[in-house]
């Protein structure tokens, strides 16, 4: 039951990112739209930001959970564009509004866990402590999500797997590369 209030309201709020920025939306909307309580709302989410970091670990996470591997990481960062542009609306009122700082802040965490796990598997044989291969997935988290901001500031116009080749183009062997250079 609790799921099923849970996707409720995160129907809700995504039904209304459609319409209006996130500025402009409140759990008074939310609740009307989902034909609940405040208490409800408030027994599942402490507020908002709480429902949208929900609703991307929940959806998102789904679009590239098969795909954070060496040899897939591109068909997960493909995914995870096709994902934003099929929630333009939404994607896009909650980049314009004060709370865009939640969007780019999942899609870091997102892309770094996504990142740790490729380095995972290219350090076979080599010996890089955890606080490189951090440091060289951050590195790369920047690159790749701030490819994908630019992105979503120029309204989506790039063709999301042209934007993908271009950066499997540029880092065919630089994960493995990278660790190599930090190997003891």
């Amino acid at each position: 039951m609790a799921q099923t209030t849970k996707r409720a309201l995160a129907a809700s709020l995504k039904k209304l990112l459609k319409e209006r920025p996130l500025d402009n939306i409140t759990v008074k909307d939310i609740v009307e739209d989902c034909e609940v309580n405040r208490q409800t709302f408030y027994y599942h989410f402490q507020d908002i930001y709480d429902l949208l970091l929900w609703v991307f670990t929940t959806e998102a996470e789904a679009v590239i959970a098969d795909n954070k591997h060496a040899g897939t990481w591109r068909e997960g960062f493909l995914n995870t564009f096709r994902y934003v542009k099929e929630n333009r609306g939404m994607i896009l009122h909650i980049f314009r509004s004060n709370g865009r700082e939640h969007l780019d802040r999942y899609l870091y965490s997102m892309v770094q866990q996504f990142l740790a796990d490729v380095l995972e598997e290219n350090d076979k044989g080599l010996n890089v402590s955890d606080g490189d291969k951090a440091f060289i997935a951050d590195f790369f988290k920047y690159a790749f999500v701030g490819i994908m901001l630019d992105w979503i500031s120029s309204d989506m116009k790039e063709d999301p797997e042209t934007i993908v080749d271009r950066v499997a183009r540029l880092l065919e062997g630089e994960f493995r590369h990278a660790l190599e250079k930090f190997s003891k």
